[in-house]
């Protein structure tokens, strides 16, 4: 839930032809910075309705499917 907007989102922009491993654990290492200092035993992960999720999962996907040379 947290991660399937930013993933298709980054995927689209960048021309992504598939969602990779490495295009995932963007996506995982970027909703962990979004949590960042706020990371407390009762908030692990983000709240599906944090406006900075998606933007920030898009944002990594697409420059780890650049990274990885898998877009158009």
């Amino acid at each position: 839930m947290l991660a399937f907007p930013g993933v298709f989102k980054g995927a689209l922009d960048a021309g992504a032809r598939r969602i990779t491993e490495g295009m995932k654990l963007a996506a995982a290492e970027a909703i962990l910075s979004v949590v960042g200092d706020e990371l407390a035993v009762d908030k692990i992960v983000p709240s599906p309705l944090d406006p900075r999720v998606a933007p920030a999962v898009a944002e990594a996907v697409a420059a780890a499917a650049r990274a990885e040379g898998v877009t158009d």
